[in-house]
């Protein structure tokens, strides 16, 4: 199968690729810069490089037509504007979509899990909380109503911690965070959870919904489904060398920025009906043996 994977220089696309390719598939992956390019190059021999932006959208309907599949990691992120961010992402995926129409052809959509009701176990079948949801939620609801217009279209749900080596997301930000507070924080007693997932095991689940997944459905890329924030910060506290302590949920904007509400958000999620239909078993670190291996 020939795939085209936007995002595929990205933390995520790097592992995504080369299992595809591992399973004998051709990739065709979008770059939008000579490093990107570059990047995915590398990756292995059955890949090909497509040079353009999620904005270019002739560019992305021209490469989701010519490909039998389409793996959609890209998203710009931007925290200071999210809302164009997701604006930009649910043009480019509709863009895209509407040129598989028809096609029964394989479209995955990546989502995050934080937006799923919170203070309850939630699995695949949840919808999110129209409470918290963004509008990237909101473009995942679109996405897999595709399959009504004969595409095979699926959801991934990213765990908020995809850690391992290289990582640049909220993991790194704590540690960040701690270092110029001088202390590493967890919001009033710390009980609510957060999901993980190694990023060494996220990839072969993307080429596990490619190959088997059902069209309409939602799969999350979860190992562990609900870590303790107070262990989080504890392990963020040992890598930083400072203090742990407890920030009323009143100071949590003052200490965390925008991470504050996320951090305090108790989001305990399963992945038991991913791995019981596509036998997916993650066998890499868990998170806090990550953090003291790839994060000091």
């Amino acid at each position: 199968m020939k795939v085209f994977v936007t995002g595929a220089s990205g933390f995520v696309g790097t592992v995504v690729v080369p299992d595809l390719l591992k399973s004998g598939h051709e990739v065709l992956g979008l770059a939008r810069s000579d490093e990107s390019a570059a990047k995915i190059a590398s990756l292995g021999m059955g890949v090909k490089v497509v040079r353009g932006e999620l904005q270019d959208l002739d560019i992305l309907k021209q490469a989701a037509a010519e490909c039998d599949g389409v793996i959609h990691l890209g998203f710009v992120h931007d925290f200071s504007n999210f809302e164009s961010c997701c604006r930009i992402d649910r043009d480019a995926t509709e863009a895209m979509l509407k040129s598989l129409e028809g096609s029964g052809k394989s479209f995955i959509y990546t989502n995050g899990v934080l937006g799923l009701p919170a203070g309850r176990l939630s699995n695949e079948k949840d919808q999110a909380d129209p409470n918290f949801a963004s509008m990237r939620s909101g473009t995942e609801s679109i996405a897999l109503n595709y399959k009504e217009k004969g595409v095979k279209v699926s959801s991934i749900r990213l765990s908020p911690t995809v850690h391992g080596k290289g990582d640049k997301g909220f993991l790194p930000a704590l540690i960040g965070i701690a270092k110029s507070q001088g202390k590493s924080g967890y919001i009033a007693g710390g009980e609510n959870v957060w999901s993980a997932v190694n990023r060494l095991d996220v990839g072969h689940l993307y080429t596990l919904v490619l190959e088997k997944g059902t069209a309409g459905s939602a799969y999350h890329a979860v190992a562990e489904q609900g870590i303790k924030t107070k262990d989080i910060a504890k392990a963020v506290g040992e890598i930083a060398a400072v203090p742990i302590v407890s920030v009323p949920t009143e100071k949590a904007g003052e200490h965390f920025g925008f991470l504050g509400f996320l951090f305090g958000r108790d989001s305990p999620i399963s992945s038991e009906l991913t791995r019981k239909e596509l036998g997916w078993e993650p066998t890499n670190l868990g998170l806090i043996a990550d953090l003291h291996e790839n994060y000091s």
